[in-house]
C-alpha cells in the first residue's frame, strides 16, 4: 500500500510584496496629478514616492509562531497590514489560507453610535463567521470582556479601557487560523491583560499560526522559534530566533542614538507598593525592592570591582489562585544596554510564598566583576512561564562601580598569562 504525502499549503506566502505611498506636499498636488497624470512633453509626478516595502518574499507555515522585529518606520506594521488585506500592495501579491485575526489597532472597525453587541456581530461578520458562530460565541465574546452592564449602550459611552477590552475579545474568540499581534502581547491592565496573555499562549499550544511585531526582544526571543529582522522596507535575516535576536541587538548598540529610544522593550512601572499588601486579584505585584550592600541598606550603592558583595531583595503580593509567578533581574547601562540578566525560572529555583501569595526572594551578586562605571538595576515580576510581565521596577537600584586598575569594558573576564618561549 502506497501513500502520497502532499506538503501542507503555506498559512501566508508573500512573492515580491511591496508598498509605495505618494507624499503630496499641498492637497492641490493631488488634485492636479489626477488631472494631468501624464503631460505632453514627458510625465510629471506632482508627489514624492516613499517606498514602506521592498520586494519582501516571506512563507510560513500553519503551526508557525514568527517574530517580527526591526526599528519604528522599518516596515514591520506595513507587512501586517497587507499580510491582514487592510493595505493593497504596490507590487506583488500575498496569499493568506485561513481565518485571520488581527491585534493592530484594537475596535478600529467599531461604529461608535452601535452598541457593544451590535459591533460585535458586525466585526464577526467581517471576520467571516455565520450566523450560527456568532450566536454560539456571542457569550463568550461578552463574558470575556467583562463589559457585560454595557453590552447594549452605545460604545462611544465605553472608557478606553472597555473600549480595547471588548475589541480584544471579538479578535480572540472568533477561533482563527492565523493571528497577527502587532506590539502587544495583552492588552489593558491587571486581570485582564493576564487573561488576554493566556489566551495568547493557549492559541500558541494549540497549533496555530501567529505573527508576533514587538520591540521586545525578549519577548520576542522566548515566544518565536524563528524572527525576521526588517530594515527600511528591506528583509535583514530570517532564521532561528537567537541569532537573529543577537545580530538586531548588536545593530542597535551600533546605533546608540536609536538604541536608546529602542531600549525599553518592557512595559515599565513608575511606583512600588510599600505598605499595601493587598493581593491583587488575578495578577501579582511587586512591593519592595531594597538593595543591601555589606551592612547598609538604600537605593543606591558605591562599590569596588571585584570584591564587593550586594543582596537585592524583592517583595511581591499575588493573587493565590494563579501559579506562583517568577521574578528577574536586569543590569543596565544608562544609556539603556542590557549587559547581564538572572531570572528564577532559568536557575530553576522556586519562589515560595504564604496561603495569601504574600512573597520574598532575595538575589545575592558575589564579588561582582563589574568594571567603573554606573549600572542600573531593573526588576520584573512575571508570570510562570517568565514572559508574561506583571509589574516592573525600572532603576529600583544604582550602582556606581570603582576599579583600582586601568580595565576597560563592562566586566573583568576570568584569565591568566602564561609565557609560552621556548627554551
Amino acid at each position: 500500500m502506497s501513500f502520497n504525502m502532499v506538503d501542507p499549503e503555506p498559512a501566508i506566502k508573500a512573492a515580491n510584496l511591496s508598498k509605495c505611498y505618494q507624499l503630496y506636499q499641498h492637497p492641490k498636488d493631488r488634485l492636479k496629478q489626477f488631472l494631468w497624470p501624464h503631460r505632453w512633453l514627458g510625465s510629471r509626478a506632482f508627489f514624492r514616492e516613499v517606498r514602506a516595502l521592498h520586494d519582501v518574499n516571506l512563507t510560513v507555515m500553519p503551526g508557525e509562531v514568527v517574530g517580527i522585529v526591526g526599528q519604528n518606520g522599518s516596515g514591520k506594521s506595513t507587512l501586517l497590514q497587507l499580510v491582514c488585506g487592510t493595505l493593497t500592495p504596490t507590487g506583488g501579491e500575498v496569499k493568506v489560507n485561513g481565518r485571520i485575526a488581527a491585534l493592530l489597532e484594537l475596535g478600529a472597525g467599531f461604529n461608535p453610535e452601535f452598541s457593544g453587541r451590535e459591533n460585535i456581530l458586525m466585526s464577526s461578520v467581517i471576520m467571516g463567521l455565520s450566523q450560527t458562530e456568532i450566536d454560539d460565541r456571542m457569550e463568550d465574546i461578552i463574558d470575556f470582556s467583562g463589559v457585560r452592564d454595557f453590552i447594549d449602550q452605545p460604545v462611544k459611552t465605553y472608557s478606553s479601557g472597555m473600549y480595547v477590552r471588548l475589541a480584544f475579545s471579538v479578535a480572540i474568540n472568533v477561533d482563527p487560523d492565523i493571528l497577527v499581534i502587532d506590539e502587544a502581547l495583552s492588552v489593558g491592565d491587571g486581570a485582564f491583560a493576564r487573561k488576554s496573555f493566556a489566551r495568547i499562549m493557549q492559541m500558541r499550544d494549540a497549533g496555530k499560526t501567529i505573527l508576533f511585531c514587538s520591540h521586545s526582544l525578549f519577548q520576542v526571543e522566548s515566544l518565536c522559534a524563528r524572527t525576521i529582522w526588517i530594515n527600511h522596507g528591506r528583509v535583514m535575516m530570517d532564521g532561528d530566533s537567537a541569532g537573529v535576536v543577537t545580530a538586531y541587538q548588536a545593530f542597535l548598540d551600533r546605533n546608540t542614538a536609536n538604541s536608546a529610544s529602542e531600549a525599553p522593550a518592557i512595559p515599565t512601572s513608575s511606583t512600588i507598593a510599600t505598605e499595601s499588601t493587598e493581593q491583587p486579584a488575578g495578577t501579582a505585584r511587586l512591593l519592595k525592592v531594597k538593595l543591601q550592600e555589606i551592612d547598609a541598606s538604600a537605593q543606591h550603592a558605591i562599590i569596588m570591582s571585584g570584591e564587593s558583595n550586594v543582596q537585592v531583595s524583592i517583595a511581591f503580593a499575588s493573587d493565590p489562585l494563579l501559579p506562583c509567578p517568577n521574578v528577574a533581574m536586569t543590569l543596565q547601562t544608562p544609556d539603556g544596554r542590557t549587559i547581564a540578566s538572572a531570572a528564577t525560572w532559568e536557575d530553576q529555583f522556586m519562589l515560595e510564598r504564604t496561603a495569601e501569595g504574600m512573597g520574598e526572594v532575595s538575589l545575592k551578586l558575589d564579588q561582582i566583576p563589574l568594571l567603573k562605571g554606573d549600572y542600573l538595576i531593573n526588576i520584573y515580576l512575571m508570570c510562570e512561564r517568565g514572559i508574561h510581565i506583571y509589574d516592573t521596577a525600572v532603576a529600583a537600584a544604582t550602582l556606581q562601580v570603582k576599579q583600582s586598575g586601568r580595565l576597560q569594558g563592562y566586566f573583568a573576564i576570568p584569565h591568566r598569562w602564561e609565557n609560552t618561549l621556548n627554551g
